[in-house]
């Protein structure tokens, strides 16, 4: 018969399972909401009569500007405050703007909706990394990052696939809009309702003032390495999520909403196994030697880099369906290694505020410019065609390279990162 203490760790094992899943949804569903724009954007640029490079707004900046701007203060509030409160709200908070996107009347209208997404996803990354770290110790915290990264690759199926078969049973893309939000909704009560918030290792009013977590991440290498890799790593793996269902539909001559599906099913499956595998060998090898998951992120993100060079250029739909898979398996797990590196590094006092800076520098490079400039280029090279499209993604997923060998060298400076920071913000104080 297990011992009391045994069995209340049993209890708080089931319940930080439960967390991590409900978590992983609200996750999948703020991804789908982003790949419908993705899916469903061939049908949206002819009901208004848009450009490429407007959809690139729709895409990027009208959704990113405001939520790499939101993240920060509402991390330094996760920081001292309910964390499951904060992103049940934002969650309702995104759906609502969700569902009204499908109400939008003109692409100013829409693009105001996307604003409004943006500040509500803005709640997430960092409050959600920050409770699971205080829920999962150090040595389980790559698998469940790795489960957390699921919601990724679920959220491109189901905004890749999901999207355009809703748009087509109900009668229109507005409708796969208003289905989404109302889940969401539905989804922020049951995790306000149903998740604890986890006990703190330091007292939540002990929170360091920014510009001193500021200067003190400055003077890491690792943190500003790694930064930069998943930033620029990120843009690579954006622009090419974006805009790859559009490339499909115009290079291989398909309907949208099948190159839509075609390239959600591609990616989607390799991508979920790819973190699922990326996160359990990440436990592994930590334990070895705690550089192990920058070096794996480094070397991942280099070969996801090539393939998906490779995917963008193939000359038949099969032949790139085919090539999605190592794609898809490579790309599925870098960040997982990258974030898992990160939490590690981070002391619990700065934990949520360094996550959302982090996050903040990966979402402005990656999400406000990566899509626009895609279109943009699209546009410039060739008025919005097939190969003016693939030359702009080109140039754009090329970035993966350096961000890959940054990655790499980030891992030589984490033992340093890790204690350097604890010993300045332990307990909170400066």
């Amino acid at each position: 018969m297990e011992s009391p203490r045994a069995e209340g760790q049993a209890r708080a094992s089931g319940t930080a399972w439960y967390a991590l899943l409900l978590l992983t949804t609200v996750y999948t569903l703020s991804y789908a909401d982003r790949y419908l724009i993705a899916s469903l954007g061939d049908p949206i640029k002819a009901s208004f009569g848009l450009s490429d490079a407007f959809l690139g707004l729709l895409m990027g900046p009208a959704f990113a500007l405001l939520f790499t701007v939101a993240a920060i203060p509402i991390a330094r509030f996760a920081d001292r405050r309910h964390r499951v409160t904060i992103l049940a709200v934002g969650c309702a908070f995104w759906s609502l703007f969700t569902l009204l996107s499908g109400l939008a009347q003109n692409g100013w209208t829409l693009a105001l909706m996307r604003v409004g997404v943006g500040i509500g996803e803005a709640s997430f990354v960092a409050p959600a990394y920050s409770l699971l770290a205080d829920r999962f110790p150090p040595e389980r915290r790559g698998s469940a990052f790795g489960v957390l990264a699921l919601g990724i690759f679920l959220g491109q199926l189901g905004g890749y696939a999901g999207g355009p078969a809703i748009a087509h049973l109900l009668g229109g893309w507005r409708a796969a809009f208003v289905a989404l939000g109302l889940f969401g909704i539905l989804m922020a009560v049951l995790l306000r309702l149903t998740v604890r918030e986890p006990a703190r290792s330091f007292p939540p009013a002990a929170a360091v003032r920014l510009p001193i977590v500021l200067r003190a991440l400055w003077r890491q290498p690792a943190y500003v390495l790694a930064n930069l890799g998943m930033a620029f790593g990120s843009f690579s793996g954006y622009a090419f999520g974006m805009w790859g269902p559009a490339l499909f539909s115009r290079a291989f001559d398909i309907p949208a909403a099948e190159a839509s599906a075609r390239f959600g099913l591609a990616f989607g499956p390799a991508g979920l196994v790819g973190a699922l595998l990326f996160g359990a060998l990440s436990d592994r090898l930590v334990k070895r030697d705690p550089r192990w998951p920058l070096r794996l992120a480094g070397l991942s993100l280099f070969a996801a880099t090539i393939a998906i060079l490779c995917v963008s250029w193939s000359p038949s739909v099969e032949i790139a369906m085919l090539v999605a898979i190592p794609s898809g398996l490579l790309g599925g797990g870098w960040s997982v290694g990258v974030l898992t590196a990160l939490q590690n590094m981070l002391p619990p006092t700065i934990r949520a505020t360094s996550t959302a800076l982090f996050t903040f520098v990966t979402t402005f490079i990656a999400m406000v410019f990566g899509p626009y400039v895609v279109g943009a280029l699209s546009d410039l090279i060739g008025a919005g065609d097939a190969d003016g499209l693939r030359l702009a993604m080109t140039l754009c997923i090329l970035t993966g390279l350096p961000a890959a060998v940054a990655v790499w060298c980030a891992s030589h400076a984490v033992d340093r990162a890790r204690t350097d920071l604890a010993d300045r913000f332990a307990n909170g104080q400066p």
